[in-house]
């Protein structure tokens, strides 16, 4: 039996009504009740369903954020956790085909087929998989695909219409020569009867591809057809396909006329897309942030009741025996001189491990990063190197006298965080840095950039140390009080005793001095994706 939680009809209730926002938020509530009852298929659900909608709203690398999350709730192992394995593998497979990610992509959709136990929902699969190796310019491998699933959609005109279409393309992308015209409007006629207008707006975007360079009139009247289609169908993405094809193939002045709505439409889609991406990183936030504050009042709420018993119980001993006040004031005493050793203690250790930390920040990273860029360029720069090594020296001393001077920037911090990250670059790893912004960094407070260049450090210090990592990304997003830093790479995960090790350790205690977070997730052999979030005012 499912657990009863409201916020989870909720959810459907807004989706239904087209309320993709209410419908998001109830989702991740929904998915915060479950998660405390221990019920991971329906947290799975949550996730499934967050992650279609931020697919929907354009927010690709949010809904392969979200996807990914749900797969450790799922197990393969049990028949009932089958048929959404599959629905999340094929949502993964489309956020990923949106961004191009071909490759990708296709392994997303072999698993959806893998998982898949209902035989038109791996018509669809199968149709998608074929998409994205056509896409992929593996022609006849997509060809082979589509001859097998043609014979299955007999029943049902609208799969068979595409289907067929898809089939038609292939062929006439093997041979210019091939007729496919014929199946092309074949196919349209069938999604009008089947009243498939999003159907319909494909097929006029083969007809139209089809006949650009062989009839240019003929296209530029299916090109209009289709930006009309597009337009009952509210879908901005193929409005401005539509809007190049029309400004390519139409005379001057028409041609001007439909590049000024192009522009005035790409302008709206982009801050659409930037303010969906953002609603759904603020409704998480805020959802979380909730979730804090009431773990802090619950806290306060039971120290206060503790404190309360407590008195209560001195006073009564107070008021019964003397005896007992003594042997308590006796026993106190002893504890708190136990108290205040042990604090001694602790505060040695704090020390002894704040002292090992700078050491292994700025003599153990900093000798790695230099030994790095020594063996993998060619033209090695010997003052910097040795101004770097002084540098090191200089931190070295000041750790021993025990100083916290926060030395000024000598470069500018964006530059820093290049030459940091791009260290580390070498003929075999690339190292791709996304929204290093040097207005932004200039928000930040000097304490603040020392931690984050630690944190970096030790990420790309651990990458090629355990990795084996051909391709690292790091981006940075910015909202107004809180940086996030994603990192990705394609190297071999890393085990338990990795993440458990003193590197890793040592950035999550750095991010909770800051008061941020650290989320990671890992799969063997396919690489690492952590995301870093921390309060930045």
């Amino acid at each position: 039996m499912p657990i009863d939680n409201p916020a989870y009809d909720k959810a459907f209730e807004y989706l239904e009504n087209g309320h993709a926002d209410s419908s998001f938020y109830y989702f991740n509530a929904a998915k915060q009740f479950f998660l405390e009852q221990g019920d991971s298929l329906f947290v799975a659900k949550c996730l499934i369903n967050m992650s279609i909608t931020q697919h929907e709203k354009a927010d690709y690398f949010g809904a392969q954020e979200t996807a990914l999350q749900a797969i450790p709730f799922l197990n393969e192992n049990k028949t009932e956790h089958h048929a959404f394995l599959s629905m999340n593998y094929n949502a993964l497979g489309m956020a990923t085909d949106d961004i191009k990610d071909y490759p990708r992509a296709i392994s997303f959709y072999e698993q959806a087929i893998k998982y898949s136990n209902d035989p038109q929902n791996t018509l669809v699969y199968r149709n998608n998989l074929a998409f994205s190796l056509l896409n992929n310019k593996k022609l006849e491998e997509a060809q082979q695909i589509y001859t097998d699933i043609i014979q299955g959609t007999h029943k049902s005109p609208a799969e068979y219409a595409r289907v067929l279409a898809n089939l038609a393309r292939i062929k006439w992308q093997q041979d210019p020569t091939y007729p496919a015209i014929h199946e092309y409007l074949i196919s349209l006629k069938i999604r009008k009867q089947e009243k498939d207008f999003w159907g319909q707006n494909a097929s006029l975007a083969f007809i139209t591809d089809y006949y650009e360079k062989q009839n240019p009139d003929s296209a530029l009247i299916f090109a209009k057809r289709r930006y009309a289609i597009a337009k009952t169908i509210k879908s901005p993405n193929d409005q401005i396909l539509a809007l190049k094809k029309l400004i390519k193939l139409s005379p001057s002045d028409s041609s001007k006329y439909y590049f000024e709505i192009y522009n005035s439409l790409n302008d709206s889609l982009q801050q659409a897309r930037i303010a969906a991406k953002n609603q759904f990183t603020m409704i998480r936030y805020e959802v979380e942030k909730n979730k804090a504050e009431n773990l802090i009042l619950q806290k306060d709420n039971a120290d206060k009741a503790y404190n309360i018993s407590r008195q209560r119980m001195w006073t009564a001993g107070i008021s019964i025996f003397s005896v007992v006040v003594i042997i308590g004031g006796t026993f106190w005493y002893k504890r708190r001189q136990e108290r205040l050793q042990l604090e001694a203690q602790n505060r040695i250790k704090a020390n002894q491990l704040n002292i090992s930390r700078k050491i292994h920040d700025v003599v153990s990273n900093g000798l790695y990063r230099v030994m790095t860029e020594i063996e993998n360029r060619e033209n090695i720069d010997r003052d910097g190197i040795i101004d770097r090594l002084e540098m090191m020296y200089e931190k070295s001393r000041d750790i021993s006298y025990e100083t916290e001077v926060t030395k000024p920037e000598q470069q500018d911090y964006h530059i820093q965080i290049a030459e940091l990250l791009k260290s580390f670059v070498t003929e075999n790893r690339k190292v791709i840095i996304a929204g290093n912004d040097a207005e932004q960094w200039a928000r930040i407070h000097v304490d603040i950039k020392e931690q984050i260049t630690c944190i970096l450090q030790e990420l790309m210090v651990n990458m090629r140390k355990h990795s084996q990592a051909t391709n690292v990304i790091i981006r940075f997003d910015w909202d107004v009080d809180v940086l996030r830093i994603y990192y990705s790479d394609n190297g071999v995960g890393m085990s338990e005793s990795q993440v458990d090790g003193n590197g890793l350790r040592s950035i999550g205690n750095r991010i909770e001095r800051l008061n941020g977070s650290i989320t990671f997730i890992n799969q063997e052999e396919k690489g690492v994706n952590i995301e870093v979030l921390m309060s930045i005012l």
